[in-house]
């Protein structure tokens, strides 16, 4: 399994030592932790900067406060942010079985991340393809997730190894695409759809993060970043437009403290938006349920 040493970790096998009390393969192991998760919803982007990880910790952490046991998975091996975003330090407890303890937010939402592996946080994880691919998949079957009504997964930007062992290893996740108002990032949008679309993956929808500048002092809209080209993108792909949430002081200095946004007992703009795409993400998540239900019927 994937191990911590005196100088970060390693990975091992196939996940698994011999004689360990876990027993079949790897794929049947994978398949019986996902069948005890409801709904898996990937968050992924075209380009970096866009905030997608600061969606997927206020998503998650929405969720969670609604009363669904959340988990929530950082798959960016190399630059991963999920655990500072929210304030956890300290390294990930093996339990029995061998099986990695998520980290505990709270009482319904447990995170699993590649820094909670690391002795030294900033150290560089040199891997190439396989290794990140091996490690994923163990960040799914050798974590004691349990019973989960959402499973969010945090990847790294673009196009490359972990979407790709996302979408494999998880074939019936919910894609949410993440990108900002400005053709720069929508130029990239485009590519990561059209990466969905070959992938026959199903795509919940979009977001627009950083649409337009929440004025710290009257709360109105500046149109920093213009605004409007993520519900543009998704029309013209015939995908749903899952809302927009505008940049906001009170995301930066929640950020900073640790604590998502939308958990925050002040009043924001931002707080209101991740709320609002909670809850959208909620709805369309059962629907689409539903939808797949049917559609076997037939």
């Amino acid at each position: 399994m994937i191990q911590v040493g005196r100088q970060g970790c390693n990975l091992g096998g196939d996940g698994y030592s011999k004689g360990s009390p876990q027993s079949g393969s790897q794929e049947e192991i994978l398949s019986s932790v996902l069948s005890r998760i409801r709904y898996k919803i990937f968050i992924m982007s075209g380009k970096g900067g866009v905030g997608k990880s600061s969606v997927a910790v206020n998503l998650a952490a929405a969720l969670a406060g609604e009363g669904n046991r959340t988990g929530l998975l950082d798959v960016d091996i190399h630059g991963p942010s999920v655990p500072r975003l929210l304030g956890i330090t300290g390294l990930l407890e093996v339990g029995t079985q061998s099986l990695m303890e998520p980290k505990r937010y709270n009482e319904r939402l447990s995170v699993m991340s590649m820094e909670s592996l690391l002795k030294d946080p900033d150290q560089a994880i040199l891997w190439k393809g396989p290794m990140k691919t091996s490690a994923i998949r163990q960040f799914i079957s050798n974590v004691r997730w349990g019973d989960l009504d959402y499973l969010v997964v945090d990847s790294p930007p673009g196009t490359g190894d972990e979407p790709m062992t996302v979408l494999k290893t998880i074939p019936d996740a919910l894609c949410i695409v993440v990108t900002t108002p400005q053709e720069v990032s929508l130029a990239d949008v485009r590519k990561a759809v059209n990466f969905l679309q070959y992938a026959k993956a199903n795509i919940l929808g979009l977001v627009e993060n950083m649409s337009g500048l929440a004025c710290p002092h009257c709360s109105r809209d500046i149109a920093l970043f213009k605004a409007g080209g993520g519900r543009e993108l998704a029309t013209r792909y015939g995908i749903d437009f899952l809302g927009s949430i505008p940049l906001d002081p009170a995301s930066i200095d929640a950020a900073e403290k640790g604590i998502p946004v939308v958990l925050s007992s002040k009043p924001s703009p931002a707080r209101e938006a991740h709320a609002r795409l909670a809850v959208k993400v909620d709805r369309a998540a059962k629907d689409s349920l539903e939808a797949v239900s049917t559609s076997h019927k037939f």
